[in-house]
Parts: structure tokens; C-alpha cells; sequence
């Protein structure tokens, strides 16, 4: 029973950070206005679909136990 709850708080983290995630690039995509003068728009962009992939991998790892 622990086991099980221990693996849903993972999968609820993991998707929380892809909705986080998302959300942020949403914005970066959408609304120029809420990002104001960021000459790094590609690096920040770029972590952010790397920390999507992170999540999404390991919530495969998990989804596979």
C-alpha cells in the first residue's frame, strides 16, 4: 500500500512539473508581453522542453514497474 501511494506522489510531481512546464512556454509562445526584454528566449525555452522530457521519461519508467 505505501509502495503504491510513494509511486502516485511521483507521478503527480513529475506531472506537475510537465504542467508547469508547459504553462511557461505557453507564455513564451503566446503572450510576448509577459516575457519582456529576455535575450535568452531559445535557452530558457530549451531547458524547459528538456525538463518536460525528463518528467515524461521518468514518469515512463515509472508507469513500467
Amino acid at each position: 500500500m505505501a509502495k503504491s501511494k510513494l509511486i502516485t506522489a511521483l507521478i503527480n510531481k513529475y506531472k506537475a512539473e510537465i504542467s508547469g512546464a508547459e504553462a511557461t512556454l505557453d507564455i513564451y509562445l503566446n503572450n510576448s508581453v509577459g516575457i519582456g526584454e529576455h535575450p535568452q528566449h531559445l535557452e530558457e525555452m530549451d531547458k524547459l522542453v528538456e525538463k518536460i522530457a525528463n518528467a515524461q521519461e521518468k514518469l515512463d519508467v515509472l508507469r513500467n514497474l
